[in-house]
């Protein structure tokens, strides 16, 4: 068992804790790097860089159903986010409802990255959109962006890329694409010169979906090279990150001294569990499975993997029955 391990990870609060060194991986010496997450991802699937990483997870369950991931995966989510807010579109397309997006040039700056994917879930589940419907285009998000790498060819769909000195914001603004996806406002729709949000009150959209399904949508786990993932160092691992967590979100509440710069934090807290539950951002396999179960779905439905996978297979043997 090593006493040193290098992590890779985006900072959130729910990570800040063991970064900082308050939650400390028992019997290792950590070394973390808090680079960009697309740097982080690509030095991880393609350099095997780290000893435990962040990772996408539906360039991970791609990777993992061919048999090539270097990663085996721990239960643990450092991020979640409904995405209804990341569709983009013309409002001068007459694209008034998903549906509409049929037979449309949809850009995304990676077609696998799994914003897309459970975009496109939640588009075919609640609006009967196949993703097959669309034309894809791939890029560069802006001008500021680096170009993706394209990991994935999906099966069965239209998919081009746009040169790299070009990109999507400045295609959807110039009407060479209908509409976008992208976890964050594109210039396109901040300069506000026609472009709109799908879904214009997004936030409502996304509570009545929780509301409908339960869901909370994973958008990524963290790995463990897969030498590495034996004993109880997993274990370990995902202690120390349940501890991280738990720092964080005893804290989120406390409105005597707010543990966020947000002002009203704690009352959305309270919100949130109301609407969640108590245990919203839990870790674990069976907490989660319903999440897990429908990011294989969404895969397999959209030819980035070709057939559904055991969920007990992605992750380390001795963290099946592990739940927070």
């Amino acid at each position: 068992m090593p006493d040193k391990l290098s992590i890779a990870l985006g900072v959130y609060d729910r990570t800040l804790p063991l970064i900082a060194g308050l939650t400390p991986i028992e019997g290792v010496e950590s070394t973390f790097v808090c680079d960009p997450l697309e740097s982080i991802f690509h030095r991880a699937f393609d350099e095997v860089a780290f000893d435990v990483s962040e990772l996408s997870f539906s360039n991970f369950l791609h990777l993992a159903a061919a048999g090539t991931c270097p990663y085996v995966g721990i239960p643990i989510f450092p991020s979640r986010a409904y995405r209804h807010s990341i569709v983009y579109v013309r409002t001068d397309r007459a694209i008034a409802s998903a549906k509409d997006l049929a037979g449309r040039r949809v850009g995304v700056r990676e077609y696998s990255m799994t914003a897309a994917l459970v975009a496109r879930g939640l588009l075919k589940d609640d609006f009967g959109l196949e993703a097959a419907s669309i034309q894809w285009t791939c890029g560069r998000v802006d001008a500021s962006d680096t170009p993706p790498v394209v990991r994935v060819r999906p099966r069965g769909i239209e998919l081009d890329q746009l040169d790299d000195e070009d990109n999507l914001s400045d295609a959807l603004l110039e009407g060479r694409i209908d509409a976008m996806f992208a976890y964050r406002p594109p210039p396109a729709f901040t300069v506000g010169s026609g472009v709109g949000r799908l879904f214009t009150d997004h936030i409502a959209s996304e509570q009545d979906y929780a509301r409908r399904t339960g869901i909370f949508p994973i958008m990524h786990l963290i790995g463990i090279r897969r030498d590495l993932a034996q004993g109880d160092l997993p274990f370990r691992i995902a202690m120390a990150f349940e501890a991280s967590k738990a720092f964080a979100i005893k804290r989120l509440g406390d409105s005597q001294a707010p543990f966020s710069s947000l002002p009203w934090s704690a009352g959305e807290f309270h919100h949130t569990r109301a609407l969640l539950g108590a245990d919203y951002w839990s870790y674990g396999i069976q907490n989660n499975m319903a999440e897990l179960e429908s990011l294989v779905r969404y895969s397999v439905d959209q030819g980035i993997i070709e057939r559904e996978m055991e969920i007990e297979n992605l992750f380390c043997p001795s963290l099946l029955n592990w739940n927070t």
